[in-house]
């Protein structure tokens, strides 16, 4: 799978590949990493990068994922160079805002039920993709206009999945 991911103000090409729990990296085309990651609990991964270890919490929010790791908070955007644009976003804590799911899998849980007010980061629906459940959280505070899917609900990339006014 190839991906754009921006860490900060920092832009990557990152390869991967994964076989069951093992998931190899090639960054920028310079050489391999071997990382094993599990999901320990929904949202909570523990990664092993050679003979280190670490323990790293996920939120997922439109338009990227935060990164707890060694009490670091790391904005992280991972941008499939396929979609045709994916450029500035002025104005997205205004109006109506869709939640979309961040890679194809299938709907766990939903938190909430449309018409529910919600709070900033306050999460939405539980989305499983490649044996990670992710918890897709909402962007500001507001009421749930839309709820989209449905528990056990296939969904693919990009889908949108909620409307947060």
């Amino acid at each position: 799978m190839n991906r754009i991911v921006r860490i900060g103000g920092r832009s990557l090409a990152v390869e991967w590949t994964r076989v069951g729990d093992r998931v190899t990296f090639r960054v920028d085309g310079e050489g391999r990493q071997d990382i094993s990651i599990l999901e320990i609990e929904p949202g909570v991964y523990s990664v092993l990068l050679g003979s280190r270890s670490f323990e790293a919490r996920v939120s997922a929010l439109d338009g990227g994922y935060f990164v707890d790791i060694r009490g670091r908070h790391i904005h992280v955007q991972v941008i499939d160079p396929r979609e045709s644009a994916f450029g500035s976003r002025a104005g997205e804590g205004e109006g109506r805002i869709s939640v979309k799911a961040p890679m194809p899998g299938r709907v766990v849980r939903l938190l909430v039920n449309a018409g529910e007010e919600v709070c900033a980061g306050q999460g939405l629906i539980v989305v499983e993709a490649m044996k990670m459940q992710n918890e897709l959280r909402s962007p500001k505070a507001g009421r749930v206009i839309s709820m989209d899917v449905r528990e056990a609900q296939a969904v693919g990339a990009g889908q949108v999945l909620a409307v947060v006014e």
